[in-house]
C-alpha cells in the first residue's frame, strides 16, 4: 500500500468520558482505522469541578466538562486526527462546536440521521450538513461493524489507568 493510500484510509475516534466519584471525569480517546484496529489511544487525568463551578454552572456543567475542557483537548492532543469522531453520551455532541472534525453520538433509530457499521448516529443541529460528506467516507465501514465495542475498550483501558495512578501515589 502506498504512503497516500494509508494517510488516506479512513479513521474513527471513539471519544468517552467515566466519572470517577472521588477524582472526577477521566476522558478517553481511540482512534482506530475502518476495521477497529487501534491507531493511537489519549486519556486525560482527572478533571473534578469544585463546589462553585458546579453550582454557577449548573446544568451545563457536565457538556461543558466532557466537550470543553476534555473532548477538545483529547483531539488537540491526539497525534493521528480521526475523520469523524464518535460517542455514546449526547453531552459530548457539544464538542462539534470547538473542533473541525465531525462528531457523531449514538441515538436509536427514531431520531437518527445517518447509519455506520451497526449503529445509527445524529449530529449537532448546526453541522448536519456535514453527514453527506461523513456518508462518503463511511462508505467502506463494514455494515456488521460493532461501533460501541471500542468503547468498552476505552473504559477497560481508563479503569486500569487510573488504578495504575493510585497505585503510584
Amino acid at each position: 500500500m502506498s504512503d497516500q493510500a494509508k494517510k488516506d484510509q479512513l479513521r474513527l475516534g471513539f471519544l468517552t468520558a467515566v466519572e470517577d466519584p472521588e477524582r472526577g471525569y477521566v476522558g478517553g480517546l481511540l482512534v482506530t482505522n475502518r476495521y477497529g484496529r487501534p491507531l493511537e489511544f489519549q486519556c486525560t487525568t482527572p478533571v473534578k469541578p469544585n463546589r462553585t463551578q458546579q453550582i454557577l454552572y449548573g446544568p451545563t456543567l457536565r457538556p461543558y466538562l466532557l466537550s470543553e475542557l476534555i473532548g477538545k483537548t483529547l483531539i488537540e492532543k491526539v497525534g493521528v486526527k480521526p475523520h469523524l469522531v464518535l460517542t455514546e453520551d449526547e453531552s459530548l455532541c457539544e464538542l462539534r462546536e470547538h473542533v473541525d472534525i465531525p462528531v457523531g453520538c449514538f441515538s436509536d433509530e427514531s431520531t437518527a440521521t445517518l447509519r455506520i457499521g451497526n449503529r445509527h448516529l445524529e449530529f449537532h443541529s448546526s453541522h448536519a450538513s456535514e453527514m453527506d460528506h461523513v456518508r462518503d467516507q463511511c462508505k467502506d465501514v463494514p455494515t456488521s461493524a460493532d461501533l460501541k465495542e471500542p468503547f468498552d475498550r476505552i473504559r477497560e483501558a481508563l479503569q486500569e489507568t487510573m488504578k495504575a495512578a493510585l497505585n503510584r501515589s
